[in-house]
This record gives structure tokens, sequence and C-alpha cells, in this order.
């Protein structure tokens, strides 16, 4: 069943996607700019981005759509990122925390963190604490983290991976994990600030993770995903809507699918603190 189109007026507001150059990301920037919004897109790729964004402008007419390099395995770059972007928008309405990456073999980051955790964990992290605020500043600012269904195995004592043997099905799915559970840490500390925090589920999408070999998922998978995964303006709509819906007002800390409230199983305040912790110390910031 085809969602009803997002009814909402962005004018206004500014938005910032990561990994907004392709797939999920690409495809919410494309919905935020029709509505009205300021899309500061996010990416590691400006020249790939830069083809993206004409794209998008002659799509939807907007020419509110910037591009912003920053690369989510160092910690460098988003602080960079984050200062330059502070010089240009002092108020933040939207953050999508959406880009990561699935490796076939264990790569270290920049920093020397496991390169999965780096980009999918200590990324959404990172850059939703330096940008916290322009996210306040905004009055009723929205982080959406998008996570996943295929998500669990997360072990705190190990999360880089360096007791337990390497498989990236298994490194992919305890960072969604970690996104669900440090979304429900985030809720608990902008509560009472206008902000909210939500995670949600794309479904089985088709995007550059399956491409080059399937990005070590497979050659069986990524052929599935090419037939039957749903395209990325499908595993964006829930993601925009959560963005810009009057519909999800004042709603935090809860997990969507397809526009719907589900069960996250990972619910556990002491092991989301926990995770917290330790994920703020990995990025050198407050625990606060």
């Amino acid at each position: 069943m085809v969602p009803p189109p997002i009814e909402a007026d962005l004018h206004g507001r500014t938005c910032v996607v990561t990994g907004a150059s392709a797939g999920i990301g690409r495809a919410t920037a494309s919905e935020l700019a029709r509505l009205g919004a300021r899309v500061v897109m996010a990416v590691r790729n400006p020249g790939k981005a830069e083809k993206a964004r004409r794209a998008i402008a002659k799509a939807t007419g907007s020419d509110a759509l910037e591009v912003a390099f920053v690369d989510l395995a160092r910690q460098d770059s988003i602080r960079a990122f984050a200062r330059e972007l502070a010089t240009r928008h002092p108020q933040v309405d939207v953050l999508v925390n959406n880009a990561g990456i699935w490796t076939g073999r264990r790569q270290t980051s920049p920093d020397g963190i496991e390169l999965t955790w780096a980009t999918n964990v200590l990324g959404y992290v990172l850059v939703t604490h330096l940008l916290r605020p322009q996210l306040e500043a905004a009055g009723h600012a929205r982080i959406v983290n998008v996570a996943s269904r295929y998500a669990g195995g997360l072990d705190l004592t190990d999360v880089e991976f360096e007791r337990r043997p390497w498989s990236g099905g298994d490194a992919y799915r305890q960072t969604k994990q970690a996104n669900r559970m440090l979304t429900w840490a985030l809720a608990r500390r902008f509560a009472g600030t206008g902000v909210t925090a939500n995670a949600m589920h794309p479904g089985f999408v088709s995007t550059e993770i399956f491409g080059k070999g399937g990005g070590g998922l497979g050659l069986s998978l990524s052929l599935y995903a090419k037939v039957r995964a749903r395209r990325p303006a499908e595993g964006a709509d829930t993601v925009a809507w959560l963005a810009a819906s009057p519909e999800v007002e004042g709603q935090s800390g809860l997990f969507w699918v397809d526009r719907g409230e589900h069960r996250c199983r990972f619910r556990d305040e002491a092991a989301e603190e926990e995770l917290w912790r330790l994920c703020h110390r990995m990025v050198g910031s407050s625990t606060s």
C-alpha cells in the first residue's frame, strides 16, 4: 500500500542529512527539498553529491540545497564539518543520521577504530553531540536515526571485534542495535528541550551497500536485493515523515516502521547508559 504524500511546509527550516549523495539519504534529501526545506547534504564524496544536488534541484525546483563534506569514519572531519556548519546555520531543525557502511573484511578507521563501528555508531554520536546547540536553538528540532530491524549481537566488552571472530554481518547488526539504544538515551537527554529523537527501520532497500560484490553480503543476497528490495524512495518515506510530518510533533524515543510505532526489543536503560558512556569515551566528549 502506497502511503499518502507527506503534508508539511518546511520553508525556513534547515535539515541536515548524512549520506545524502545516494540511496535512502538522497531520497530523503529530495523529499525534504520538495517540502521546502533548506537541505544540507553531508557527504564523503562532494563530486558525487553535487551531481545528486543538481538532480534534486531539477526534480523539485528547489535552489536551497547545499553540499558539505564530512567523513563519518574520521572524528577530525566530523568536528571540522560541525564548526563550518555552525558558521552558516545557527539553527538546525532536522538532523537525519543516515550514512552507514557494511564491509566484507575487518578494517580500521583513521582513528584506529573498527570501521563499521566508527562510521555507523560513533559517526551518529559525534555529529549529534556537536550539533546539539543548533538543534536546541531551533526550538522544536527533530533527530531521526536510520536503524534497522536487522539488529542484535551487541557486545559492549568487544564492540570492535578484537576478541570475537570477525563477520561483516555481525559487525553491521550490532551497530544497528546500538543506533536504537542510543536513540533512547538521546531522547532522555533532550527531554524538556523541544528536541525529539526517534529511530526507524527503512526496510530491505536496494542501495549502494549491495554494489561491488555486495559489500560483503554475498552474491546471492546482492542479487536478491536488486530484484526484491525496496526502492530508496520507499525506504526514505518514514525518514522524511518523521522529519517533517505534523502527525509526530513532540513524539520522542520511539521506533518506527512504515510510519507506525513498533516495540523495540533492546529497551534496557542500564545497558543504554553503559553504551552511551562507552561511545562518548571513544569520541572524547562529555557524557552529559
